[in-house]
């Protein structure tokens, strides 16, 4: 298991993106990078987050900020979904949980009184130089993409 990411500590991962290329958080120093976990393609509250992020990539982009999304489904699955809802920025394939267990939000569910494991929907807010410096976890959809860009504008 990997230790968890720290508020205040520089971290990096490199996953696939759903442009073909290996991605790293390190190519976007010099830029704030929003990265939210989310549990699946094509389900409601995933479809709604991404389309908020989408409709507000202009005023994130406004204050030098990237965006990216992250969920256990592979290319496939993230390239349908980016078509389908003309999602304008990267989705990283985490399909062994190795990044989503970095950051804490790969967690034992419980659903219809199952037990399973699946992403905690959660946000994070990496500064210029790399360090985590916000974290949103437990996210309720509604309303959240605009508490992030509040926290990109004063971050």
């Amino acid at each position: 298991m990997t230790e968890q990411a720290q508020l205040g500590q520089q971290i990096d991962f490199t996953l696939p993106a759903s442009n073909g290329e290996q991605v790293s958080l390190k190519d976007y120093r010099g830029k704030k990078v929003v990265i939210y976990f989310y549990p699946k393609d094509m389900t409601p509250g995933c479809t709604q987050e991404s389309c908020d992020f989408r409709d507000y990539h202009g005023s994130f982009e406004k204050y030098n900020t990237v965006v990216i999304g992250i969920s256990p489904d592979d290319l496939k699955s993230h390239n349908k979904f980016i078509a389908k809802h003309e999602l304008p920025f990267l989705l990283l394939s985490d399909t062994d949980q190795t990044v989503a267990e970095q950051f804490g939000v790969w967690q034992l569910k419980k659903m219809y009184g199952r037990e399973y494991y699946g992403i905690v929907r959660s946000t994070f807010l990496v500064d210029e130089e790399g360090r985590l410096v916000r974290e949103w976890r437990n996210v309720k959809v509604s309303g959240h993409t605009q508490d992030v860009l509040e926290a990109v504008q004063t971050a």
